[in-house]
């Protein structure tokens, strides 16, 4: 079991509700969100992976966990990116470091050239490997670590696969903390209004949206709107994407809100 510390792995969707997995490294571990709606029909993945070792024994595991069905696997980004467009997944399990193509480029050609793309989660070796805040950036929706037992890494999947983003905000700001910070200055072109900075400060904190709002003391739904105009005003493919370009931009800065 890994150690737990004081900081929050959430899940986000569109109503932001939260949860965290009691007793788990909070930085890397995603959580679990209660999905009492989910359809019957398996949640469709596809496994990206160099490694034949890795990806065989991810797809023997994963492919026994409930409400998942391991329909490909690919060895390079390449592969990954002509086996996705036949197969049409619901989630891409998608490595970053890849031959021919990383994971970084196939994520960005996966959401370029569909109108309705799977959704990509990262697993890579090293939660501080700078390849993970890049490919968050072209529009991944979480990652997680190969280490992590393969209950947790399903439970990303289906996490994902529901509509919802896995943000781990202490890891991105060590990620962030190691790579060349832009300016603020990189914002003003998405014109945010002094709510939407806030509000994308406390999204980067790991708030749901009811704890926005309730942080805020605004309705739900306001948050909502402001969230969305957030990601629209910055050419956010998620919420993580949003965080992801507050870091790089300074307008948050690692550290913030330990």
């Amino acid at each position: 079991m890994i150690v737990s510390d004081a900081d929050t792995a959430v899940t986000t969707g569109p109503d932001a509700s939260s949860a965290v997995i009691p007793g788990v490294d909070a930085d890397t571990a995603p959580a679990t969100a209660a999905n009492p709606g989910a359809p019957s029909a398996p949640v469709t993945l596809l496994i990206a992976d160099d490694d034949e070792v890795t990806r065989s024994g991810l797809r023997t595991l994963l492919a026994a966990q409930p409400g998942i069905a391991v329909v490909g696997e690919a060895a390079d980004g390449v592969e990954a990116v002509e086996q996705a467009r036949r197969l049409r997944p619901d989630v891409v399990l998608m490595d970053v470091r890849m031959p021919r193509r990383n994971g970084i480029e196939a994520t960005r050609h996966l959401l370029a050239e569909s109108a309705e793309p799977p959704k990509v989660v990262v697993i890579t070796t090293f939660e501080n490997d700078g390849y993970v805040t890049a490919a968050l950036s072209a529009g991944a929706s979480g990652f997680v670590l190969k280490r992590l037992p393969v209950r947790q890494i399903a439970e990303a999947v289906l996490v994902v696969a529901a509509g919802e983003a896995i943000l781990f905000p202490a890891a991105l700001r060590r990620m962030v903390a190691t790579r060349p910070l832009g300016s603020a200055e990189a914002l003003p072109k998405a014109a945010l209004t002094g709510r939407e900075e806030e509000v994308l400060r406390l999204m980067a904190t790991g708030l749901s949206n009811p704890e926005i709002a309730e942080s805020l003391t605004v309705s739900l739904e306001t948050v909502k709107t402001h969230v969305g105009n957030v990601l629209t005003k910055l050419g956010a493919q998620n919420r993580t994407h949003a965080v992801v370009i507050a870091y790089e931009s300074g307008l948050v800065v690692p550290g913030f809100a330990d």
